[in-house]
């Protein structure tokens, strides 16, 4: 019984975690959405990014973890592909509806179990891989269900970079499973990338020019901070789940982030889903549902041989 306790620990009730990190991102995204009416994309990076430095820094003191790493590569190449999709996710939140945006991003996990399915089937596991593949198709078919309803032709740009945050969230997520596997501690893990969303964004502004507060709203600035809090946590829960729990149901688990947003446009922003909407969400949901259910049946729980 133990053993069975043990066993189901890391695979399940880890990965639970990205729930609670979903959460986050969906209210850091309402943060985002009123912010951007005053700060651009790059002032808003850099925001985000400098508060939660200070943030991680402060928890990693008191938790007493060094800075110091053995894989600062791997740190750095996480944080060039997690900036460049915070950077494309920041824009979409901007110029569409919340939960179009959201869903864009979190489009992530479908790409994941793509990858995951790609990869199986690379590495010669091909045997009954036929139901978890339709279960991705069906994920897809989802997210364009729920695209369709809300983007409209001038929305085009913004779309295309939304789908372009969900790719590079995407790949690096797949990153920070591979610092936990490396053993890398969960805040080490965010800070860096909060390192380099500062970074980023700082150098952003230098080009853009930074926003005159005197000109902004009171809820502009009101944001700034829990935009930065939020995010850290977040990307703690986040990095928490991949590193600990079964990737495929990590990435099934994060489309609680578009049920989150959903809300989110109803109630603050009164944006208004079709039923196409509703039925695409739910259709990303039941394909996130069975594929872990088939992962558990078709493939080990070894995501590091697959990535």
């Amino acid at each position: 019984m133990i053993g069975i306790a043990a066993r189901f620990e890391p695979d399940y009730m880890q990965s639970l975690w990205m729930i609670l990190g979903s959460f986050f991102f969906a209210t850091m995204a309402v943060g985002i959405k009123v912010a951007s009416r005053d700060f651009n994309t790059f002032e808003l990076v850099f925001y985000r990014g400098i508060v939660s430095v200070i943030f991680m820094a402060v928890v990693l003191r008191t938790r007493g973890t060094a800075l110091k790493t053995a894989v600062p590569m791997m740190h750095a190449w996480r944080s060039v592909i997690g900036v460049l999709s915070l950077a494309s996710w920041f824009y979409a939140i901007a110029h569409l509806p919340l939960a179009t945006a959201m869903t864009l991003n979190y489009m992530s996990g479908v790409w994941v179990a793509a990858f995951i399915v790609g990869g199986a089937l690379l590495y010669g596991r091909s045997e009954r891989q036929g139901p978890l593949l339709a279960t991705v198709l069906a994920g897809f078919a989802g997210v364009v269900m729920t695209l369709h309803p809300t983007l409209q032709q001038d929305q085009l740009f913004a779309g295309l970079i939304g789908l372009l945050s969900g790719l590079g969230a995407a790949l690096a997520y797949m990153q920070v499973t591979a610092l936990g596997k490396a053993g890398e501690p969960e805040g080490r893990t965010v800070f860096y990338f909060s390192l380099g969303s500062a970074i980023t964004g700082l150098l952003g502004v230098l080009v853009t020019g930074l926003t005159s507060w005197t000109s902004v709203s009171w809820q502009a600035v009101a944001w700034l901070v829990p935009i930065g809090v939020l995010a850290s946590l977040g990307q703690w829960c986040m990095t928490r789940a991949y590193s600990r729990g079964s990737t495929l149901l990590v990435a099934n688990l994060q489309y609680s982030g578009i049920v989150f947003s959903a809300f989110y446009s109803l109630l603050l922003f009164s944006d208004r889903i079709p039923l196409m909407g509703w039925l695409g969400m739910a259709l990303i949901v039941a394909s996130g549902l069975a594929a872990t259910v088939l992962r558990t049946r078709i493939l080990p729980d070894t995501p590091a041989e697959v990535h």
